[in-house]
């Protein structure tokens, strides 16, 4: 079976589609769509060009709120980064050049960023959770020999990086290194020429099983099927409010910088995640989007119902999640506190959007990823390629425009009739809606069944003492492979391991039980909340 996004049909209605997807966008206005097109010519599709776009159309309108300083308008933003574009070519960044951009969710991540697509030189997005090895490995292999760092990361950096051109994104004190500021301060903040060249953004794979491989994506220019399938399932709007809590330098978080900055969004950032400051910050700056990935959601739900009756956060229309399987349960109990503004993003740094599920769709159906957007096409197949069943389990493949041009090291996802791999397997219901049932990789086969872990996660989850669990295949002499659960209790003490296994067996097939349950303070998890597995097995 196959699931296609809409936009299929005759011309009429293919325009028609447009029109009304745009216009409810906002973005269907003399002048928006052809400075937006000017600007991505100039500079890619990159956040450049959005913001670029923005400071032509809106310059004294807020364009990004952290918590380093005061607000700073489109037209500053425009300005600090034509400094900071001239101060970087000074220091020897030039257009094809890697650099490496190691620093949380800030104006000194989005400055630099722009600043290097102005330069058409190759941004890297680094992962804050690296130690020095990673950081000299990846830098190494992206031949980056410039890095820019927050403060807190100096002593990674110097162990890492030592022999590398080293630029503080944000400094506490005078008279230290260089730092984006000291740039951006001594340098001529009009504009640009344009580059020669587009500059390339490398996004790292999320590398729960090594260290991560670095996804290469060419700015090209983005289809007009996918920004319509996008806005079709996900209603942003232009000139609005989001708050990105998502790691800006994790796809998710990057999606939502580049879209906020196209439709004119003003981008509120907070440094690091916490769940009662990302209320407050809702409360405090009024966003109608806010980016997470699901282990935030959990999170906030978790609070105390007491702290959580402190806030409204009324203003939130889409609450975007993506980056790790989001949870039947998870979901409802996220849409039963805060309302039915939650919308599922299937996808990979590799393969891009696949699908997205809408509030209604997750009241009806919890668990699901949805149904493809306009655009893109999802394809599930058995081991010889054929299409499968409703309701038949096997890998499922992606096809739309914006997915990644190979890994930087050599190589990609394998294709498959036009399709590229997901890595996931799932299948199809009878409305067409996808389920994803599990990494291609972690199908367990135990005593001559297939399992799928999570399947059992999700069960192990709606257990009313059980706050999350993952659970992995281990070697078993007489069955090949047995279940092991690894599962965090809301408090301790509230369950024990046979009445989970009793628990399962009463829902599901004897051979999905685990076999054994071990009990953790939190599974590990890395930066983007996705769960490590590779650490569970270590410790099997």
């Amino acid at each position: 079976m196959s699931l296609r996004g809409t936009g299929q049909g005759g011309p009429v209605a293919r325009i028609l589609e447009v029109i009304e997807v745009l216009g409810g966008a906002g973005i269907l206005r003399p002048g928006y769509l052809v400075g937006l097109a000017k600007a991505a010519g100039r500079y890619g599709s990159t956040p450049a060009a959005g913001f670029f776009a923005s400071a032509a159309r809106r310059p004294d309108d807020v364009g990004l709120i952290d918590e380093v300083g005061p607000p700073l308008t489109f037209g500053e933003v425009e300005r600090r980064t034509n400094a900071l574009a001239r101060g970087l070519a000074a220091a020897g960044v030039k257009a094809g050049d890697g650099v490496g951009l190691f620093a949380r969710n800030h104006r000194g991540f989005v400055e630099p960023m722009i600043a290097l697509n102005k330069l058409g030189a190759n941004a890297l997005l680094l992962n804050t959770g690296f130690a020095a090895p990673q950081l000299s490995e990846v830098l190494t292999r992206e031949e980056c020999r410039v890095v820019l760092y927050d403060e807190e990361f100096a002593p990674i950096v110097e162990a890492g990086a030592a022999d590398r051109t080293r630029i503080l994104t944000l400094s506490s004190r005078a008279g230290g290194p260089t730092s984006v500021e000291d740039l951006i301060g001594s340098h001529d903040g009009t504009a640009l020429d344009a580059p020669p060249r587009h500059g390339r953004i490398t996004i790292l794979t999320s590398g729960t099983t090594g260290t991560p491989k670095g996804a290469r994506r060419e700015p090209k220019a983005t289809g007009l099927d996918s920004l319509v399938g996008l806005l079709g399932r996900m209603p942003l709007r232009a000139n609005e409010k989001t708050l990105i809590a998502a790691p800006a330098f994790h796809s998710w978080g990057g999606v939502h910088l580049l879209l906020a900055s196209i439709l004119s969004c003003t981008v509120v950032l907070r440094r690091r995640f916490d769940p009662e400051d990302t209320l407050a910050a809702i409360d405090e700056h009024r966003p109608d989007v806010l980016a997470v990935v699901p282990v935030m959601i959990q999170r906030i739900v978790a609070l105390p119902p007491e702290v959580i009756a402190r806030y409204r956060a009324r203003s939130l229309r889409v609450v975007a999640a993506s980056g790790s399987a989001l949870p039947g349960e998870l979901a409802l109990r996220w849409m039963n506190t805060f309302g039915d503004n939650l919308y599922n993003f299937y996808g990979s740094t590799e393969i891009a959007q696949a699908t997205i599920a809408m509030p209604d769709e997750l009241r009806a159906v919890p668990g699901t990823a949805g149904r493809a957007p306009r655009g893109t096409t999802v394809r599930i197949f058995d081991d010889k390629g054929n299409d499968v069943a409703p309701g038949v389990t096997g890998r499922i493949f992606v096809g739309n425009d914006n997915q990644f041009d190979g890994y930087t090291g050599g190589g990609g996802k394998e294709i498959l009739h036009g399709l590229m791999s997901s890595g996931d397997v799932g299948h199809f219901d009878e409305n067409g809606l996808l389920f994803v049932d599990g990494r291609d990789d972690d199908m367990i086969i135990s005593g001559g069944e297939n399992v799928f872990p999570r399947e059992v996660e999700d069960l192990l989850a709606k257990h009313p003492d059980v706050h999350e669990a993952a659970v992995i295949g281990v070697p078993d002499t007489e069955f090949g492979q047995r279940l092991k659960a690894f599962v965090v209790l809301d408090k301790e003490g509230g369950t024990d391991e046979e009445n989970l296994k009793q628990y399962v067996k009463g829902h599901l097939a004897r051979y999905k039980v685990p076999r054994e349950v071990v009990f953790m303070r939190e599974l590990p998890r890395n930066p983007t909340g996705k769960v490590l597995k590779r650490l569970l097995r270590e410790q099997a």
